[in-house]
Parts: structure tokens; C-alpha cells; sequence
């Protein structure tokens, strides 16, 4: 089983930036690697993922043009950096990697479901 650990989170002012990281044990027994985030009292909404084979990323459209996921396979680490951040950014973020034999068509990426290990969470705060 993958294990996965976040960090990188923090408080920070409108506009400005953070980068995630999500180290795992191993990035080559998942085909997506993801970044999710939720606030209490609500569901896990997809921000973006990535495929691990073919480097292709995917975004949320509230996320699109100021979020940026990548992945260092050397060191087992997927990305994710945040700029132009909104209040509205403000969540939980949690790094999550795709069960084995899962389907990965249209937007599966974004679905919860899709993903089998999910890190312990980390806090995403945007505030003046």
C-alpha cells in the first residue's frame, strides 16, 4: 500500500503563493496521483491530478491558470504549487493516490472514489 505525507500548507495573504508537496513510498504502483481539498461539513472536491505515466496534468476550473501540479518520480514527490491564492482557496488539501484497476475516462480524475490512499491532510489558509 501507498503511503502518502503532506506538507507545505500555511497562512498566507490574498494573492500570494504556497507549494504542496506529497511524498509517497512509491509513485510507479498508481497511474494518478491527485491533490483534493475539503472543508468540515463538506465533500472532497478535486483541485488536480496528474497521470504518473504520461505526465499529463488536470485542473478544477476554479484552480485553472493559477495552480500548477508536477512530479519528481526520482524522489517519489508530487506537487502542487498554489499562486494568485483567494480566500476561497482555504481547505484541507489531501494528496491522494488512484486505486489499482480503476478507469481513469473523462473526468474520473476528480472523483473521490476513484483514489484508494489518501494522506493525513494538510491546512490551506488565505486571509488578509
Amino acid at each position: 500500500q501507498v503511503h502518502l505525507l503532506e506538507s507545505g500548507g500555511g497562512s498566507v495573504q490574498p494573492g500570494g503563493s504556497l507549494r504542496l508537496s506529497c511524498t509517497t513510498s512509491d509513485l510507479s504502483v498508481t497511474s494518478f496521483m491527485a491533490w483534493f481539498r475539503q472543508n468540515p461539513g463538506k465533500g472532497r472536491d478535486g483541485v488536480a491530478a496528474i497521470s504518473v505515466n504520461w505526465d499529463t496534468p488536470y485542473y478544477a476550473d476554479s484552480v485553472k491558470g493559477r495552480f500548477t501540479i508536477s512530479q519528481d518520480k526520482d524522489k517519489a514527490t508530487m506537487y502542487l504549487q498554489m499562486n494568485n491564492l483567494k480566500p476561497e482557496d482555504s481547505d484541507k488539501y489531501y494528496c491522494a493516490a488512484g486505486s489499482e484497476g480503476a478507469l481513469w475516462y473523462d473526468d474520473a480524475w476528480s472523483v473521490p472514489g476513484q483514489y484508494g490512499c489518501w494522506g493525513q491532510g494538510t491546512q490551506v489558509t488565505v486571509s488578509s
